[in-house]
């Protein structure tokens, strides 16, 4: 299976230890390092068009849009989360494409850091399984 990967450049300490989760676990699966194709975003906003790009390629069993966004002061947070997870359901329907979301949504920093490899474990792991489980589902309904 081929693999995309969208990963925001904002709050890189996180996307990137989110990122390296999704990696090692598309490796330790049989994924071939050839086939994760990782491209860069600014931030979590820009995720739906950078895995819709990917879509558009046809040249990928699922893709994982990888990111986080940390509450603040203002209503950004609630704006940021719900046209990203809008966007990534669009994409999944308008594609017939597994696109995974992959984006943390956490009230602090501190809470960002324990799902991205800390005491909640890393959700990139968790959403290299996704991507990977309906890549499977999808193959087998279509065969």
């Amino acid at each position: 299976m081929r693999f995309g990967v969208v990963v925001s450049e904002w709050n890189t300490e996180i996307t990137e230890a989110l990122f390296e989760g999704a990696r090692n676990t598309f490796l330790k699966f049989g994924t071939a390092e050839a086939d994760i194709i990782r491209r860069d975003v600014p931030g979590s906003f820009e995720l739906t068009l950078g895995a819709q790009l990917l879509a558009e390629t046809e040249q990928f069993d699922a893709i994982i849009c990888i990111g986080v966004v940390i509450q603040g002061e203002t209503k950004h947070f609630d704006f940021i989360c719900e046209a990203v997870g809008q966007g990534i359901t669009n994409l999944n329907i308008k594609y017939n494409l597994p696109v995974i979301f992959g984006v943390l949504t956490p009230n602090t920093m501190q809470q960002a850091l324990d799902r991205a490899g800390g005491v909640h474990g890393n959700k990139g792991d968790e959403a290299a399984i996704t991507a990977i489980k309906m890549a499977a589902l999808k193959r087998e309904l279509e065969n």
